[in-house]
């Protein structure tokens, strides 16, 4: 009797416990069910028509769903679309498989199953019976994602023998049609029959040497019933030489004028078709490099101490409250934080902004990063899979195995597509012996041999996920994650976009803007003044006046009697002088004249600004304008979006005044302003009116918009809710950052389209020529070798056109 072992969530006492047993024992074919309140699972014994599925819809319909996790896999052995088809149904036939995809470009597949029901290494069990080699993945490694090198060393070895096989088989076949007297020595030395021999014997080094790995993996497929590329390059060679093979040793089996040779067709096929494996392995390397080079970004050793010493060990070895030892243009080991030494430190690979970043004691320090001219110290505080470096590397690999939308309708056509070029194959054969001329059986051949051999699934299966390979490594390099792959396509379809105000486009803290004086006073000395009397005080306002005076290196003063005056300001003694700093009405009400400053104060609040004003012993002294100034990019941000197409908008809890000011001085078409938290996500559903929208944010106030939004963008500078919300994480707080996303995103679908455009079109126009449907109109017979050529060609095109992202 089957059973089955379910991890369940929300099961917090004997009634719940009582529920999950009541509900999984009522499901049609349970015999029996028992849940475990310590341990979260629960565990039924049943028989059909129940199945480990259904269990699981019972148990959410029951309010206590079964937890799911995801399974990453290796794989090798997919050339071309319908082998990504039948890794994912071998996958998803796995009993606790909810979903699962396969990746032609990584090599890889993931798998979403139900916790407990199976594992890692069941699952590569079931895709290795399958057909294809798979292995449970291991963070990476500058090992692990080597693969493409390796791939070109042994593909460049059989590319180079098969090549030195093959060009006597062709020199001999094909040398007598270029130079017809070389024909004539060949009939005059060694004579037709022996180089016919010579022929076969070349060519079966080539099939079952360098060209084995066709016949490997396409014959055991073909007697699967599961045909894919390999079959077709299996069928259409062997079909050659054995149609030579006979023609050389029993030609009395075949007809007078069909007993000719074929075996430069079958040696040329394998040779040409390994070269463009070795082109497209050598470009899939390419494509990859981004996530090879973010894994090369670790260093190997650390200078750390031990017992009172400074000694090297191994990276693998540190934890968390080491402190580790900088040198002058050393690379950050692992993250952590500054104890001793201040210096400039290189995070482009982080953010992808050129500039270093000053470090203190108490900063911030990220592995992989550079460090500059000083020496510095620092304590670890997270290693391995925890580090900054370690997640961005995770979050490009989900990307880059993801599947897009788009893709959907490449499976359904790949489903049935070697099926069907077989099939066509057979009818072609069928027709030309038929109904076509003599010699019936040689044009036969050639047609359906050509057909076989031109027909390209790799370029369909490759068509979407190596471009975005390429894109989501891109933007990985100039620090814009894609935490999802799918949200590449969505965003190149937005039609607004919204940004949260605080800390997106604007710096997110306050700054003094102005200082203007009245005649007699000097800005110095009353920001003096004003910062003694404010440094007692825990107004945000008060802070931003203390910090300037403090960064323009003024003497601090000493303030009594201070009083606060709610609503209104502050007032103290400051040096034997009477200080009254707040606004117009607190001015007002002391009797004070504003004169012209009061006029300024005017335009500057209409500037989003907030006006201070400051009196010394009765007297108006100065104004002072404090405001969250905006962003270095953010103008730019906006124009290079409304230059894409786009609608822009802004959410903010500020007020009115002050958020539709920011509004004004950047450009943006929609404010909607004074909106609470759980009011972001209404806002969006306002300016939406039928579009996507991308919403941008940073703080753990947004992350429901962030969530609602078509596309999510957080700012990397931001708080971790936010990131986590988010499907497009830009690592710096650069606002410019995001119509480079859009930019990329649309890059690369246009790229996708092309690719596919390509694909199909390449099989749609060249299957039939492969036919002979030209050959009725006058047009030409497609020689089996040109057939390869151009297969050889139609992938490695694909691949090429994906890297041209790079320069994205």
């Amino acid at each position: 009797m089957p059973s089955a072992k379910f991890t369940v969530e929300g099961m917090t006492c004997a009634s719940c416990v009582g529920r999950v047993e009541r509900a999984l024992k009522a499901a049609p074919g349970v015999r029996d069910a028992q849940a475990n309140l310590m341990a979260g699972t629960a565990s039924v014994d049943y028989d059909a028509p129940a199945d480990p599925q259904a269990l699981a819809d019972t148990l959410r319909r029951s309010g206590y769903p079964p937890v799911e996790t995801e399974i990453q896999l290796d794989v090798t052995g997919m050339t071309c679309a319908s082998c990504v088809g039948r890794v994912e149904r071998a996958l998803k036939a796995a009993p606790g498989v909810v979903s699962a995809e396969a990746n032609l470009a990584t090599n890889s597949a993931r798998a979403r199953v139900l916790s407990g029901l199976t594992d890692a290494d069941t699952l590569a069990a079931r895709v290795t019976q399958a057909g294809y080699e798979a292995h449970p993945h291991h963070e990476a490694t500058t090992q692990t994602h080597d693969h493409h090198s390796g791939d070109s060393a042994e593909l460049a070895r059989r590319v180079a023998i098969s090549g030195a096989l093959t060009l006597p088989v062709v020199i001999l076949a094909m040398g007598g049609h270029m130079v017809p007297a070389f024909h004539h020595w060949i009939a005059g030395s060694i004579g037709i029959q022996a180089s016919w021999l010579i022929q076969f014997v070349l060519t079966a080094l080539v099939l079952f040497g360098p060209g084995r790995i066709f016949l490997t993996h396409g014959l055991p497929a073909l007697a699967r019933g599961a045909p894919e590329m390999n079959s077709l390059v299996a069928l259409g060679s062997l079909a050659a030489f054995a149609y030579s093979t006979v023609a050389t040793f029993a030609p009395a089996l075949l007809p007078a004028d069909a007993r000719d040779v074929y075996f430069e067709a079958a040696a040329t096929i394998v040779t040409l078709i390994l070269v463009g494996r070795l082109l497209e392995a050598r470009a899939k390397g390419q494509a990859g490099e981004a996530i090879r080079r973010l894994v090369g970004l670790r260093p190997a050793t650390a200078r750390v101490e031990r017992d009172g010493t400074v000694v090297e060990t191994a990276v693998e070895d540190l934890v968390p409250g080491d402190i580790v030892h900088l040198a002058p243009g050393e690379r950050v080991a692992v993250d952590g934080v500054v104890t001793e030494g201040q210096g400039w430190i290189d995070e482009s690979m982080l953010t992808g902004e050129p500039d270093p970043v000053r470090k203190a004691e108490g900063a911030a320090v990220t592995g992989g990063t550079v460090n500059g001219a000083a020496a510095l110290s620092y304590r670890v505080t997270a290693t391995g899979a925890d580090t900054v470096l370690a997640r961005i590397i995770r979050l490009v690999e989900d990307a880059q195995g993801a599947k897009l939308p788009v893709q959907a309708l490449v499976d359904r056509i790949t489903f049935w597509f070697v099926p069907a070029v077989m099939a066509l194959a057979l009818l072609s054969f069928g027709l030309w012996l038929a109904l076509g001329p003599d010699p019936r059986l040689t044009h036969a051949l050639v047609a359906g041999i050509s057909v076989l051999i031109i027909a390209c699934p790799c370029a369909m299966g490759l068509a979407t996920p190596v471009s975005i390979l390429v894109g989501t490594g891109r933007g990985a390099e100039k620090g814009v994650l894609f935490r999802r792959g799918d949200a590449l396509q969505r965003l190149s379809e937005v039609g607004i976009v919204a940004f949260d105000k605080t800390g997106t486009l604007t710096a997110g803290h306050p700054e003094l803007t102005d200082i203007e004086t009245a005649p007699g006073f000097e800005a110095d000395q009353v920001l003096r003044l004003a910062a003694a009397a404010e440094a007692r005080s825990e107004h945000p306002l008060a802070r931003t006046i203390v910090a300037a005076a403090a960064e323009r290196a003024l003497s601090p003063a000493t303030a009594t009697g201070v009083e606060a005056k709610p609503g209104l300001g502050l007032a103290a003694t400051v040096e034997g002088q009477a200080i009254l700093i707040g606004n117009r009405r607190a001015m007002t009400q002391s009797g004070i004249e504003t004169g012209d400053l009061a006029e300024r104060a005017a335009a500057l609040a209409s500037e989003g600004k907030t006006p201070i004003l400051i009196a010394l012993d009765g007297r108006i002294a100065a104004l002072l304008a404090v405001a969250d100034p905006i962003k270095p990019g953010a103008p730019e941000a906006i124009a290079a979006l409304h230059a894409a197409g786009l609608k822009t908008a802004m959410i903010s809890g500020d007020t009115r005044a002050t958020a539709e000011a920011v509004a004004r001085r950047l450009g943006i078409d929609a404010v909607r302003a004074e909106v609470l938290p759980d009011g972001k996500v209404a806002a969006l559903g306002e300016l939406a009116q039928g579009k996507r929208v991308a919403f941008v944010g940073d703080g753990i106030n947004d992350a429901p918009a962030l969530a609602a939004a078509d596309v999510g963008i957080a700012m990397g500078t931001g708080t971790d809710v936010a990131i986590e919300s988010a499907e497009v994480v830009l690592m710096g707080g650069d606002p410019e950052a995001v119509p480079a996303a859009v930019a990329l995103s649309r890059a690369t679908m246009r790229n996708i389209r092309e690719n596919l455009f390509w694909a199909f079109g390449y099989n749609v126009v060249l299957i039939p020529v492969a036919a002979g449907a030209l050959y009725p109109l006058g047009g030409p017979l497609l020689s089996p070798m040109l057939a390869a050529g151009a297969m050889a060609l139609s992938s490695v095109f694909v691949v090429t056109n994906a890297l041209r992202l790079r320069r994205a």
